[in-house]
């Protein structure tokens, strides 16, 4: 926080703009369309209601107006990132659709081309792709793009991550037939909570802003003619937003400067940072990532909620590390879990660059012999404490920790 964002709160509050109108979101949606260049932005309540209406706006466009009681894209199979959060894919199903997860590529750690590719071999039919740029670097765009125009697909955009980060020259949340962004609490600017939804297209601005005050029809009672919902944002959180957005290009260089003195403090290790390709693309650093080569993890194995690793010297584990980040009173997670290895996705399509499909069995993912990409990133991968308020004493405690579970 840097002091503005109280500013705007308090005028929000001392002139009783409280609720979903007011200076701050109008201002706050003119300057995240200065920021990426869309045409136009709509701010709501956070970055799953921004990708629930993006899916609605997609599956209608594509599709047509759902049935009463239906969702825009009922019976219809989507594309989807896998190495994600699950609020990437979520609303596929909010809208009736069936996910079908695409493997991760080792360059960037986002969705793969080649796999996207084998994915309209399987299933020609599907029309709509719901990309994720993971951890703030982008994707293959141009080539993920490609086989989108060549199928006649459109692409729903999830840059909740990497806001600032560009490909080609140009932002992330320009590559999308519709884009979104999140303001989280944990995103490299927040509200608190809060999303967009991004668009060239004034009328779907429209209709998103009309879905997202409970479908009130233009008349002087409250008329619904069809189904709404409560997912504007409100003017308090715009004004924190609103007071974030100056200084986005100050959090990327301090993500940056984390980013940096972590890949120097581990030189020597038989660890890698998260990727991204620097001749096409800028990320943001949102998230600094660690990757163990393979003969370097020892022993390990989860359940769906539980870990078991045995030490061993010169070798260690993510969950041996994230062990011993806690205990310095510190964050750290797994790289995310894939989707297409989740409980409540299981049963759902994965597809992989050479057709394979998912893994058979836990055993065949713990033991590093897993032909996935999302799911070895998983096993091997953490995410570091990355909070651009940290030290560089702090991080080095960090670093410390780390290369004391190889010694």
């Amino acid at each position: 926080m840097h002091g503005d964002e109280l500013t705007y709160m308090t005028k929000a509050y001392e002139t009783n703009w409280m609720s979903t109108v007011g200076e701050n979101i109008n201002e706050t949606e003119r300057m995240i369309c200065e920021l990426t260049g869309s045409r136009y932005a709509v701010a709501l309540s956070s970055g799953t209601a921004s990708l629930h209406l993006g899916m609605k706006i997609l599956g209608e466009r594509l599709y047509g107006q759902a049935r009463p009681g239906h969702g825009t894209l009922e019976g219809r199979r989507v594309f989807c990132t896998d190495t994600t959060f699950d609020a990437t894919v979520n609303p596929v199903a909010y809208e009736g659709g069936e996910a079908v997860f695409i493997d991760t590529e080792r360059d960037t750690w986002n969705m793969d081309p080649a796999a996207l590719k084998k994915a309209f071999e399987l299933y020609p039919e599907v029309r709509l792709v719901v990309l994720a740029h993971l951890y703030g670097t982008p994707g293959k765009i141009d080539e993920l793009r490609a086989i989108c125009d060549e199928h006649g697909a459109l692409i729903l955009e999830d840059a909740a991550e990497s806001l600032g980060a560009s490909y080609k020259g140009t932002q992330t949340g320009r590559f999308g037939d519709v884009s979104v962004l999140s303001f989280n609490g944990n995103k490299i600017i927040t509200g608190s909570s809060g999303g967009m939804f991004l668009t060239d297209s004034e009328a779907e601005a429209d209709k998103v802003r009309k879905w997202s005050t409970q479908s009130r029809e233009d008349a002087p009672w409250y008329q619904h003619e069809e189904l709404g919902y409560n997912y504007r944002m409100s003017n308090v959180i715009a004004g924190v937003v609103r007071g974030q957005l100056p200084y986005l290009q100050e959090h990327i260089a301090q993500k940056k400067a984390i980013y940096e003195r972590y890949r120097e403090g581990f030189a020597g290790l038989p660890v890698s940072m998260n990727p991204f390709d620097a001749e096409n693309s800028v990320p943001n650093y949102w998230l600094s990532c660690l990757l163990i080569d393979e003969e370097a993890m020892c022993r390990s194995v989860r359940s769906d909620r539980e870990y078991l690793f045995v030490p061993e010297h010169g070798k260690s584990c993510p969950d041996e590390i994230l062990e011993v980040i806690r205990s310095l009173n510190a964050e750290g997670r797994p790289v995310w879990k894939p989707m297409h290895m989740q409980p409540i996705y299981i049963n759902h399509p994965f597809v992989t660059a050479d057709g394979t499909g998912r893994a058979r069995t836990n055993a065949y993912i713990d033991e590093g012999r897993c032909p996935d990409v999302g799911a070895d990133l998983f096993r091997r991968g953490l995410c570091l404490p990355s909070d651009n308020k940290m030290t560089p004493e702090q991080q080095d405690r960090i670093i410390e920790a780390v290369r004391a579970c190889f010694d």
